[in-house]
């Protein structure tokens, strides 16, 4: 059963290898739970199998998650719902298929979770990053400004910011390629002294303009794709120069990105678009943050406040 769902998140749903894995883990998690609580309950170990789960059973995974681990650490309930949507999808497959009468997943309710506001940069410390901040010369420091620059101009996520190729760079329509989540590909336009940059960085490559290519856009300086550590280690290293707030990641300049096109005037519908998020639910929080700038410009404005 397992296996059958595999293949079905990864050749039907397109699922990505990360989001895969994380599934298939929770999943195993939970069989690993069952088969103790049914062994505790007196059942051989033939018998034991999860598509005779009850809803009973997944009640006491959810205590178990919510109450204190072994190594005296505690999941939240973002991570815990993580777990249910595996287990919502695979009973809904199996489902699907005819293979169990009752979904025990059904009236399992998600928890909630406390909403925080997306951290982002504020523009002056981006405006002093990009224009103040001296990057190492050669290679390596014009690549590490373009993981910024590009993480920051356009918004993308780390996973496509790794996988963009030297093909996915559109220098005479100034704009990129990425392919989002499950395969879902979109244009982005790119501003001007990104595009700049941009042709600097393919010149020291040794790349001529107009020529496409396979190779990664992102490498090492040894040449190897660049990977999630280093684009963390980079992005960090940089934002702690002109930032204090807790989380120093190239998501926070994703969020960044929306914040401040929002602050400016853009359209959250066009922004939704620019992020590739699939509704506007997503997006919506972002306008939250702009409703929070705007009770402070009252507050330190209006004569009653």
């Amino acid at each position: 059963m397992l296996e059958a769902f595999s293949e079905y998140l990864e050749y039907q749903k397109r699922y990505s290898k990360h989001t895969l894995t994380a599934y298939m883990t929770d999943l195993a998690q939970f069989e690993e739970f069952y088969e103790k609580l049914c062994q505790e309950e007196g059942q051989k170990i033939e018998d034991i199998s999860l598509d005779k789960a009850t809803l009973q059973d997944v009640r006491c995974w959810v205590i178990s998650l919510v109450e204190q681990q072994e190594d005296g650490s505690k999941l939240n309930h973002k991570s815990i719902n993580r777990k249910l949507s595996a287990l919502k999808a695979f009973y809904h497959f199996l489902e699907q298929r005819k293979l169990i009468e009752r979904n025990p997943v059904n009236k399992i309710k998600r928890l909630k979770i406390s909403k925080n506001l997306p951290l982002f940069v504020i523009e002056d410390g981006m405006e002093k990053l990009l224009e103040e901040v001296p990057f190492e010369d050669g290679f390596g420091g014009v690549r590490d400004k373009l993981i910024i620059e590009l993480l920051y101009g356009t918004g993308i996520r780390l996973s496509e910011l790794i996988n963009l190729k030297i093909s996915d760079i559109d220098l005479y329509k100034s704009s990129i390629k990425v392919l989002g989540k499950r395969n879902k590909e979109r244009i982005i336009p790119i501003h001007e002294v990104l595009l700049d940059f941009l042709k600097k960085y393919l010149q020291l490559k040794g790349i001529v303009e107009g020529m496409t290519s396979d190779d990664y856009l992102l490498t090492t300086i040894q040449g190897e794709q660049a990977y999630p550590m280093m684009i963390w280690r980079i992005v960090k290293k940089m934002l702690d120069q002109v930032s204090t707030i807790e989380r120093r990641s190239p998501h926070v300049l994703r969020h960044t990105f929306a914040t401040h096109l929002l602050d400016n005037g853009a359209d959250l519908n066009a922004i939704k678009d620019l992020l590739g998020h699939s509704t506007l639910v997503s997006t919506q929080v972002y306008t939250h943050n702009s409703v929070e700038k705007l009770k402070r410009v009252f507050e330190k404005a209006h004569p009653k406040a």
